[in-house]
């Protein structure tokens, strides 16, 4: 055996005990006449003790180890003279009798420690490296609970885990799909799934009334923090199902991960919140409530006061930050600065603070009374202290988001967002359609097969804009972790969407005519739910970016700068696939 334990589980009851122990060199410290090694492996570090005056070959053989070399120790297990407390083997150390160098080490490009000094490039080159250090490893760790704790609840809820293909049509109505060749098929593509969404429908058509899957899925889009171009969803679908069923069943999983595995237990029901809410009082359908800071709408109190600013914008409306007051003229300036980012857009910012005696100053005095600036403060309910910030705009959608990264901000530098709480809701009624300045035309918001509130379904003749879905999405602490609705189930109401967003009988048929053939074998009425787990890990991580808590990460542009991909294919290929490339110049154009 290269082992009889691993470097995290001695601990003094083992004391006396010849132990064998494999892993990396964490660091090698000479001292006198001893030399101690720190040998590391996934389980943790123990400390191995070389002695000069018993074994003077030996111990030199330990002088010459360097980071990161494998080695195979074998010695007896003792109490350490100088315990450390910080680590769950820092009560034993190891005497050790032999020393065997399994594989050696050139210097690594950075320090495998918790703080490392690598730069994120670097890091993921050398990705590999980067997954030895402790933050990286528990992040993946956790993802495995995680996976684990979800299978094992809804396997206990009756569904099937059921795997669905990797290589599909391209679908329209969505992100770009990344396409797949194929060699059999000259001139025809597969494509790499967005999500296993017609699938896990037909499954439903099938009879499998309850299916989860942990699968891939692909979009080739503009990446992010919470985004990359492979993610992983749990997938579920249920029959007989409407979105209280669902929803009901999805917040139970919530909590249970919660408690399972952040040890919080929560116990009121999630809260509700329609997307309109969402919009109004927090420019944002993933809105963060972990603090307050609700949008107030001031068009009645500060219109028609000579200020054409707010004269002559279709939307006026602020946020109260509590005891931010005493922010001074730079850090105001510094604000006003963040609005106005070409990201944000905002053309101005205007504040007024609640002085200690009630009055209100305002950087906009000279044209409001101090009764209107009392009317304003009531609205928010602000108190002796308080900040106001104000942003106006032409368009309210627009300023309303605006007004929701300046409330982000806030949260940020008052402190409020802290990674150690969590505030959990649903959004709902969602609306059905969105248009599209692009297409010129209306857009699912969710995808086509988003069944609508069965109260608003004479309005798809009539104001398709107006209709509301039957569609969710989970929001924890201003992320959104998950989405779904109840499904069309009925083949003539599945056309009648098509038909809205844009489609001919034919395309529809050429598209989806799988779908809507099945449903007239009788479909069960479904619905489901997609939870993104990098998402989740990283939440529970408490992570900025899912590519921690992802094992081979791509970078922001997508690259895998490890494997050096994506890559050109070579000449043989190409002509396997009967393709071929356009010429630079040609693609530039």
């Amino acid at each position: 055996m290269y082992r009889t334990n691993t470097c995290g589980e001695l601990r003094i009851a083992d004391a006396g005990k010849e132990v064998t122990l494999a892993g990396w060199v964490q660091r090698v410290r000479k001292m006198g006449g001893m030399t101690f090694l720190d040998l590391r492996d996934r389980y943790g570090i123990t400390q191995i003790v070389f002695n000069n005056d018993t074994d003077a070959a030996l111990c030199e053989q330990a002088n010459h180890l360097g980071r990161e070399f494998v080695v195979q120790v074998t010695g007896n297990v003792a109490e350490r003279t100088a315990k450390n407390p910080n680590l769950p083997t820092g009560d034993v150390e190891i005497i050790a009798t032999s020393l065997k160098v399994l594989n050696a080490s050139e210097v690594p490009p950075f320090t495998i420690e918790d703080e490392s000094d690598g730069g994120d490039d670097l890091r993921m080159k050398y990705r590999y490296l980067d997954l030895r250090r402790n933050p990286v490893r528990r992040n993946l760790e956790l993802r495995h609970c995680m996976t684990m704790e979800v299978r094992r609840y809804l396997d206990s809820k009756g569904f099937l885990e059921i795997e669905t293909p990797m290589l599909v049509g391209s679908t329209p109505e969505g992100a770009r799909d990344f396409v797949v060749p194929s060699r059999m098929n000259p001139g025809c593509f597969y494509a790499l799934p967005q999500s296993p969404q017609t699938l896990k429908q037909l499954l439903m058509v099938s009879g499998m009334d309850r299916y989860f899957q942990i699968v891939k899925c692909f979009r080739d889009e503009d990446l992010r923090a919470d985004r990359q171009p492979e993610f992983t969803q749990i997938d579920c679908e249920m029959s007989f199902v409407e979105q209280e069923d669902v929803i009901s069943l999805f917040e139970g999983m919530a909590k249970h991960l919660f408690k399972e595995l952040r040890g919080v237990e929560l116990t009121e029901p999630f809260v509700r919140m329609p997307w309109s809410e969402a919009m109004k009082y927090y420019g944002s359908d993933k809105p963060d409530l972990r603090f307050g800071m609700k949008f107030v709408e001031l068009m009645d109190i500060m219109k028609g006061s000579g200020f054409s600013v707010f004269d002559d914008a279709a939307y006026i409306g602020g946020i109260c930050a509590k005891g931010a007051a005493s922010y001074t003229r730079k850090q105001l300036d510094q604000l006003t600065d963040f609005v106005k980012r070409p990201q944000i857009g905002a053309k101005g910012m205007v504040y007024a603070r609640v002085e200690a005696d009630g009055s209100v100053k305002s950087s906009v005095d000279k044209f409001y009374s101090q009764e209107t600036l009392q009317k304003m403060k009531e609205a928010f309910g602000a108190e002796p202290g308080d900040l106001i910030l104000i942003l106006s705009g032409d368009d309210a959608m627009k300023t309303r988001k605006q007004l929701c990264e300046l409330r982000l901000e806030m949260g940020n530098r008052l402190g409020l967002r802290d990674k150690n709480k969590f505030a959990c809701l649903w959004v709902v009624d969602f609306p059905m359609f969105e248009w599209s300045d692009e297409e010129q035309r209306l857009m699912a918001m969710h995808h086509p097969f988003t069944h609508p509130k069965d109260e608003d379904i004479p309005m798809l003749d009539t104001d398709p804009a107006a209709v509301r879905a039957d569609a969710y999405d989970m929001v924890v602490n201003g992320v959104e972790v998950g989405g779904g609705s109840i499904r069309i189930h009925d083949s003539e109401l599945q056309a009648k969407m098509f038909e809205i967003l844009g489609f001919t009988p034919e395309k529809a048929q050429e598209q989806f005519g799988f779908l809507m053939n099945a449903f007239k074998f009788g479909a069960p009425p479904h619905g489901g739910l997609a939870y993104g787990l990098d998402r989740w890990v990283s939440l529970f991580a408490g992570l900025d970016s899912i590519r921690d808590c992802i094992a081979f990460p791509k970078n922001n542009s997508g690259r895998d700068v490890m494997l050096e991909a994506p890559a050109p294919l070579d000449q043989k290929q190409l002509d396997e696939l009967q393709l071929e490339l356009a010429p630079a110049e040609e693609k530039k154009a």
